[in-house]
Protein backbone atom coordinates (compact mmCIF):
# COMPACT_ATOMS: atom_id res chain seq x y z
CA UNK A 1 0.00 0.00 0.00
CA UNK A 2 2.99 2.23 0.94
CA UNK A 3 4.52 1.72 -2.76
CA UNK A 4 0.91 2.74 -4.26
CA UNK A 5 0.65 5.44 -2.25
CA UNK A 6 3.91 7.28 -3.13
CA UNK A 7 3.17 6.14 -7.00
CA UNK A 8 0.33 7.67 -6.84
CA UNK A 9 1.66 10.78 -5.01
CA UNK A 10 5.07 11.00 -7.92
CA UNK A 11 2.36 10.59 -10.50
CA UNK A 12 0.59 13.40 -9.27
CA UNK A 13 3.67 15.61 -8.83
CA UNK A 14 4.22 15.03 -12.40
CA UNK A 15 0.68 16.01 -13.63
CA UNK A 16 1.29 19.14 -11.88
CA UNK A 17 4.76 19.94 -13.65
CA UNK A 18 3.90 18.31 -17.21
CA UNK A 19 0.59 18.20 -17.94
CA UNK A 20 -2.43 20.18 -15.73
CA UNK A 21 -3.32 24.06 -17.19
CA UNK A 22 -3.92 26.05 -14.42
CA UNK A 23 -7.41 26.43 -15.13
CA UNK A 24 -7.85 23.17 -14.14
CA UNK A 25 -5.42 23.43 -10.84
CA UNK A 26 -7.88 26.48 -9.12
CA UNK A 27 -10.33 23.30 -8.92
CA UNK A 28 -8.38 20.68 -7.35
CA UNK A 29 -9.28 22.21 -4.17
CA UNK A 30 -13.30 20.92 -4.70
CA UNK A 31 -11.40 17.60 -5.61
CA UNK A 32 -9.58 17.21 -2.63
CA UNK A 33 -12.26 17.75 -0.39
CA UNK A 34 -14.34 15.07 -2.17
CA UNK A 35 -11.84 12.68 -2.09
CA UNK A 36 -10.71 13.11 1.05
CA UNK A 37 -14.46 12.55 2.48
CA UNK A 38 -15.21 9.37 0.55
CA UNK A 39 -11.68 8.44 1.97
CA UNK A 40 -12.94 9.22 5.77
CA UNK A 41 -16.27 8.01 4.67
CA UNK A 42 -15.20 4.60 3.90
CA UNK A 43 -12.46 4.07 6.93
CA UNK A 44 -15.62 5.26 9.15
CA UNK A 45 -17.59 2.25 7.71
CA UNK A 46 -14.60 0.01 8.90
CA UNK A 47 -14.42 1.31 11.68
CA UNK A 48 -18.40 1.16 12.85
CA UNK A 49 -18.72 -2.50 12.00
CA UNK A 50 -16.14 -3.43 14.55
CA UNK A 51 -17.96 -2.37 17.73
CA UNK A 52 -15.38 -3.82 19.93
CA UNK A 53 -13.24 -0.73 19.09
CA UNK A 54 -15.46 1.42 20.79
CA UNK A 55 -15.43 -0.95 24.32
CA UNK A 56 -11.41 -0.26 23.69
CA UNK A 57 -11.66 3.44 23.52
CA UNK A 58 -14.03 3.30 27.06
CA UNK A 59 -11.59 1.12 28.64
CA UNK A 60 -8.69 3.45 27.73
CA UNK A 61 -10.10 6.15 29.31
CA UNK A 62 -8.37 9.18 30.05
CA UNK A 63 -4.76 7.62 28.96
CA UNK A 64 -5.76 8.10 25.60
CA UNK A 65 -4.78 11.78 26.23
CA UNK A 66 -1.59 10.41 26.18
CA UNK A 67 -0.60 9.91 23.01
CA UNK A 68 -2.08 13.23 21.46
CA UNK A 69 0.24 14.67 24.46
CA UNK A 70 3.02 12.76 23.83
CA UNK A 71 3.38 12.95 20.01
CA UNK A 72 2.74 17.04 20.47
CA UNK A 73 5.61 17.11 22.89
CA UNK A 74 8.06 15.18 20.98
CA UNK A 75 6.82 16.77 17.72
CA UNK A 76 7.77 20.48 19.24
CA UNK A 77 10.99 19.33 21.31
CA UNK A 78 12.13 17.76 18.39
CA UNK A 79 11.59 21.17 16.12
CA UNK A 80 13.39 22.84 18.74
CA UNK A 81 16.70 20.76 19.17
CA UNK A 82 17.36 20.62 15.21
CA UNK A 83 16.51 24.58 15.03
CA UNK A 84 20.01 24.50 17.68
CA UNK A 85 21.98 22.67 14.82
CA UNK A 86 20.34 24.78 12.07
CA UNK A 87 21.13 28.06 13.59
CA UNK A 88 17.76 28.89 13.92
CA UNK A 89 16.21 30.48 17.20
CA UNK A 90 14.16 27.69 19.44
CA UNK A 91 10.68 29.20 19.40
CA UNK A 92 11.05 29.24 15.52
CA UNK A 93 11.86 25.62 15.29
CA UNK A 94 8.71 24.81 17.92
CA UNK A 95 6.47 27.05 16.07
CA UNK A 96 7.38 24.37 12.90
CA UNK A 97 7.12 21.38 15.23
CA UNK A 98 4.11 22.48 16.69
CA UNK A 99 2.32 21.96 12.83
CA UNK A 100 2.11 18.37 13.53
CA UNK A 101 2.04 17.13 9.80
CA UNK A 102 -0.55 20.02 9.04
CA UNK A 103 1.32 21.91 6.37
CA UNK A 104 -1.42 24.01 4.91
CA UNK A 105 -2.51 25.55 7.79
CA UNK A 106 1.18 26.24 9.68
CA UNK A 107 2.50 27.80 6.67
CA UNK A 108 -0.26 30.33 6.83
CA UNK A 109 -0.31 30.77 10.54
CA UNK A 110 3.36 31.54 10.26
CA UNK A 111 3.50 33.46 7.09
CA UNK A 112 2.88 36.92 9.04
CA UNK A 113 6.24 36.32 10.89
CA UNK A 114 8.54 35.18 8.14
CA UNK A 115 7.23 33.75 4.51
CA UNK A 116 10.88 31.97 5.10
CA UNK A 117 10.01 30.42 8.58
CA UNK A 118 6.68 29.51 6.49
CA UNK A 119 8.41 27.71 3.91
CA UNK A 120 9.92 25.94 6.46
CA UNK A 121 7.30 24.55 7.93
CA UNK A 122 5.29 23.86 5.19
CA UNK A 123 8.00 21.82 3.54
CA UNK A 124 8.79 20.05 7.08
CA UNK A 125 5.71 19.37 7.50
CA UNK A 126 4.79 17.94 3.74
CA UNK A 127 8.04 15.32 4.64
CA UNK A 128 6.64 14.67 7.88
CA UNK A 129 3.29 12.97 6.43
CA UNK A 130 5.32 11.29 3.48
CA UNK A 131 7.51 9.86 6.13
CA UNK A 132 4.92 8.76 8.38
CA UNK A 133 3.40 7.26 4.87
CA UNK A 134 6.81 5.34 4.28
CA UNK A 135 7.11 4.46 7.87
CA UNK A 136 3.75 3.73 9.41
CA UNK A 137 3.76 -0.28 8.16
CA UNK A 138 7.49 -1.20 9.27
CA UNK A 139 6.50 0.79 12.65
CA UNK A 140 3.46 -0.91 13.02
CA UNK A 141 5.47 -4.19 12.35
CA UNK A 142 7.95 -4.03 14.67
CA UNK A 143 7.77 -1.12 17.12
CA UNK A 144 3.58 -0.56 18.38
CA UNK A 145 0.67 0.03 17.32
CA UNK A 146 0.27 3.03 19.11
CA UNK A 147 3.28 4.73 18.39
CA UNK A 148 2.36 4.94 14.54
CA UNK A 149 -0.10 7.21 15.81
CA UNK A 150 2.23 9.45 16.70
CA UNK A 151 4.14 9.63 13.54
CA UNK A 152 0.99 10.93 11.68
CA UNK A 153 0.31 13.84 13.92
CA UNK A 154 -2.86 15.89 13.09
CA UNK A 155 -2.76 13.71 9.70
CA UNK A 156 -3.85 10.68 11.78
CA UNK A 157 -7.00 11.89 11.64
CA UNK A 158 -7.51 11.82 7.89
CA UNK A 159 -4.72 11.56 5.32
CA UNK A 160 -2.64 8.60 7.61
CA UNK A 161 -5.89 6.83 9.25
CA UNK A 162 -5.88 4.14 6.03
CA UNK A 163 -2.78 3.35 6.31
CA UNK A 164 -2.91 2.94 9.97
CA UNK A 165 -6.43 1.01 10.11
CA UNK A 166 -4.80 -1.78 7.17
CA UNK A 167 -1.35 -1.79 9.61
CA UNK A 168 -2.95 -1.68 12.98
CA UNK A 169 -6.82 -2.73 13.94
CA UNK A 170 -9.78 -0.41 14.44
CA UNK A 171 -9.35 -0.32 18.30
CA UNK A 172 -6.03 1.60 16.99
CA UNK A 173 -7.89 3.50 14.16
CA UNK A 174 -9.87 4.98 16.73
CA UNK A 175 -7.77 6.00 18.88
CA UNK A 176 -5.86 7.59 15.81
CA UNK A 177 -8.80 9.20 14.79
CA UNK A 178 -9.51 11.06 18.25
CA UNK A 179 -5.49 11.66 18.60
CA UNK A 180 -5.14 13.80 14.90
CA UNK A 181 -8.68 15.22 15.85
CA UNK A 182 -6.69 16.98 19.22
CA UNK A 183 -3.74 17.23 17.73
CA UNK A 184 -5.54 19.60 15.03
CA UNK A 185 -6.98 21.22 17.59
CA UNK A 186 -3.32 22.13 19.29
CA UNK A 187 -2.17 23.87 16.04
CA UNK A 188 -4.24 26.68 15.67
CA UNK A 189 -3.12 27.42 19.48
CA UNK A 190 0.53 26.50 19.71
CA UNK A 191 2.30 27.97 16.75
CA UNK A 192 1.17 31.19 17.05
CA UNK A 193 1.97 30.67 21.18
CA UNK A 194 5.54 29.54 19.61
CA UNK A 195 5.76 32.79 17.19
CA UNK A 196 4.53 35.22 20.14
CA UNK A 197 7.72 34.07 22.16
CA UNK A 198 10.28 34.73 19.22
Amino acid sequence: MTVKILLVLLAGIGSGIFLLEPEFMAKTDILLDIGLCLLLFFVGIDIGNNKKAFTHLKKIGFKLLLIPISAAMGSILGGMIVSVFIGMNIFEGGAVGAGFGWYSLSAILIAPYSSELSTIAFLTNVFREILAVIFIPITAKYIGYFETIALGGATAMDTTLPIITRNTNSETAVVSFVSGLLMSIFVPILVPLFIALI
